[in-house]
């Protein structure tokens, strides 16, 4: 008997550039945590859980470590460029917010300043960029999810954000569509 499969919900190419907008005027962190999870395929916890010590930007990759995989196991990924020019800047940032060596991402705010970022933080980060761009997609009762997450449909490669019930697809981050139009206008800024 076939097994059949719901296939996610797909934003028109208008959604997704208002998502892009919304994103524009995130805070640097933000910006860069959408675009490594759309060009690497991070799925949430393997996001949240990057170290400094996991990039090695010189060869622009980053270390997913085998205890934050679904699989549990280690993978380098590598990142774009428009990505590296990102994470430039965002390190310079950190830098403001604490000089320790650790997770990559830190919370800036008052009441957990300079603590690794957590996956619901995340969350509701993704959650209030599509609400932002007025982006719905199919509703469903899951509480988690992944925020991203790699698909093919008829030979073609997707990137799917997903928060809760927030579903959001692109093309996937190989083709030129990511490095011409989606992080050069997450790079810009108001």
């Amino acid at each position: 008997m076939p097994r059949l499969t719901k296939l996610p919900w797909i934003p028109t190419e208008q959604q997704w550039l208002d998502v892009l907008t919304v994103a524009r005027h995130e805070p640097i962190r933000n910006r860069l945590m959408l675009a490594l999870a759309y060009d690497a395929a991070l799925r949430r916890e393997e996001l949240c859980s990057l170290r400094t010590d996991d990039l090695d930007p010189a060869h622009r990759t980053l270390r997913v470590r085998a205890e934050c995989t679904k699989n549990r196991m280690e993978r380098v990924v590598p990142y774009s460029a428009s990505t590296g020019v990102l994470m430039s800047e965002y390190l310079v940032h950190r830098g403001t917010v604490s000089r320790a060596r650790g997770p990559l991402f830190l919370s800036e705010s008052r009441r957990n300043h300079a603590q690794p970022l957590t996956l619901w933080t995340w969350s509701k980060v993704v959650r209030r960029i599509a609400l932002a761009a007025d982006v719905r997609g199919r509703w469903t009762s899951s509480v988690g999810g992944t925020v991203t997450t790699r698909t093919r449909r008829n030979g073609e490669s997707y990137i799917v954000l997903s928060l809760h019930s927030t579903r959001l697809e692109a093309p996937w981050a190989g083709c030129p569509t990511w490095c011409t139009t989606v992080a050069p206008r997450m790079m810009r800024q108001h």
